[in-house]
Formats: structure tokens, sequence, C-alpha cells
């Protein structure tokens, strides 16, 4: 397994890979053929970004059998999803921040979110490992009054792509099994989802595959598989939010009303 991530230092953009707090600097590109440079890094002494710029981040809703039971929902046949904005992404400690014009409950929601590794158009299930780099934490902050202000079109993506709402990090775990992860977030403290992995709807190669089908995956593009129960608002005026998937990693940020 390999911890990829990418960081800032003296005000250069670098990337590598982690491992016991040192970071091996690589060069190139690092879906493809990435060369290490022989360089290292502390961890304790980079600003750390997010693992990567995807084009596009495909979100899902509805895909855990447990959120639907409880929601006394059905089963869906296909993928239900929606895109966030670029302008909306945000790597661990960053400052998650209420928009200005939008005075409803602030959500977070603790998911798992897979890596493309190369270009990714109509691929069969059966040959999805080879397009999937690897996997990331996800905190899909969500506007959750804004979803039905309007009784004639619900608005996923706004309320998903708000500056600060695309929360993602901080590494790049490779060469994993997804389905024997557990997603966990943890708010000021306190414990507020803890689900499997494998009570996916569609589950990582699935969903992976099924979507290549409805739009080109490009190297870097993320899906954030969609969350389970235990979702709630951020209330206090500074809140901490951990989204932890223990064989991943940590992602940290703090929600600022």
């Amino acid at each position: 397994m390999a911890t990829w991530l990418r960081f800032e230092r003296d005000g250069r953009k670098k990337f590598g890979t982690l491992q016991d707090g040192t970071i091996s600097i690589h060069s190139g590109d690092m879906f493809s053929n990435p060369a290490g440079t022989g360089e290292t890094a502390e961890l304790a002494d980079v600003r750390v970004l997010t693992p990567c710029d995807p084009g596009k981040m495909v979100c899902l809703w509805n895909n855990f059998r447990a959120l639907t039971a409880k929601l006394e929902g059905e089963i869906p046949e296909e993928p239900l999803f929606f895109l966030k904005a670029q302008s909306s992404y945000l790597g661990p400690n960053g400052i998650i921040r209420r928009p200005k014009s939008y005075d409803g409950p602030v959500v977070y929601e603790g998911e798992i979110g897979i890596v493309i590794g190369k270009r990714c158009s109509e691929v069969a299930q059966s040959e999805i490992a080879d397009y999937i780099f690897g996997y990331t934490c996800i905190n899909d902050v969500t506007a959750a009054k804004i979803i039905s202000k309007d009784k004639s079109f619900a608005q996923w993506a706004r309320a998903k792509s708000y500056d600060t709402f695309g929360v993602f990090g901080p590494v790049i775990a490779t060469d994993i099994d997804p389905m024997t992860l557990t997603i966990k977030t943890v708010l000021n403290g306190e414990e507020r989802q803890n689900y499997p992995v494998n009570d996916m709807t569609f589950p990582p190669h699935k969903l992976t595959s099924l979507l290549s089908h409805d739009m080109t995956l490009m190297p870097g593009d993320i899906i954030a598989c969609g969350t389970s129960v235990g979702v709630g608002s951020m209330k206090l005026p500074e809140n901490s939010v951990d989204i932890v998937i223990e064989g991943i990693g940590t992602l940290s940020n703090t929600f600022v009303q």
C-alpha cells in the first residue's frame, strides 16, 4: 500500500508518498509513472493540500442500505448522483465556512471517495480495478435547507457546492480493499457516524463501472460514494469535525458559523 499526498513548502506545491511522518518527494504526474526524486520532507514542516485536483466530484445519494431503511425509501435501480463544483474544494485542516446568504443547518456527511487513476469510459466492472488509483476521505458538507427550498426543483448542486463544502483528503491510499473499511465521523469529540463500506448498494467497483457509462471519468476525478446513518448539523459557533477511515487516514477540519 502507498499513501500519496500533495503539499506546499516554501511557496511551492509538490507531491509524494507518506510513511511514518516523512514524505518521499516525487516528480512528474502522480497518476502516470511518478518518479522519486530522492528528496524528503517532514509532514510537520509542510502545509498539506487536497491530495489531487479533481476536474469533477461525482457524489452519490441513497447508496447505503441502512440509511435507505431508516428513511423508509426504496433501493435505487441505478446510481443517483449529482456533481460538486471545483470551487467548493477544501483540503485537510481548512476552515469550512457558513455561506453569508444562508441561515439554515449546515450538515456533515462522512464518506469514502474513489480516486480515478486514468481515463475511464464505458469500462466493464471486471476491468475497473485498473482505473481506480485509490481511496480518500470525504466530508460532503451540505446546506440542507436549500435542497427542497424550491418545490419544483431539488437543488442538490447548489446545496453542496458552496465554497469550502467539498472537503477531501488528507491522502490517497492505494492497493487497499475498500470493502473491509469502516467510516467514522467525529463531531466535537463525539462519534456521530460509524458504518461499513460493505453496506453500499453500489459498491466501489460496480459504481465506478456504471458511472463510466454515463460520463468519462478522468485522472484525479473523485467519486464520493454517499453516506449512511448519523448525518447531522454542526451547531456550535466553532465545530471540529473528523472523518476517520482506518487504512486511509483522518480528515480534520473546523466549521465556523
